[in-house]
């Protein structure tokens, strides 16, 4: 395997260990009001891969920016360290399967 093709193959199968981990670690448990365990495991699916997109883009810093998910839509926090990367943390999560809408919370540092 070339260099980026198993960076990006670590990064895939990193982020699918966590995703399991999140759900087997809740214990599915559900009660009234919450989404459904189906949602729940969608949703986490979803965040798992926008943090990925974030790992793998050079203009987004994925450990300022907090992603967090529920029935589809998106919710990000955190810090950017200028307007352009805000609008790219936006736009690839926009860009991830199953993703409604996006939220950006996250705060441009003067």
């Amino acid at each position: 395997m070339t260099r980026p093709l198993a960076r990006r193959f670590t990064l895939s199968l990193t982020a699918t260990v966590a995703a399991l981990t999140l759900v087997l670690a809740s214990g599915c448990a559900v009660t009234r009001g919450q989404e459904s365990v189906g949602a729940y495991v969608d949703d986490t699916a979803i965040t798992t891969a926008v943090k990925a997109r974030y790992v793998d883009n050079r203009e987004v810093d994925a450990s300022s920016i907090s992603v967090e998910t529920l029935n589809g839509t998106v919710m990000l926090s955190g810090f950017a360290k200028n307007s352009t990367e805000r609008a790219m943390a936006e736009s690839l999560a926009m860009k991830v399967g199953g993703v409604k809408s996006v939220k950006n919370e996250i705060t441009v540092r003067p």
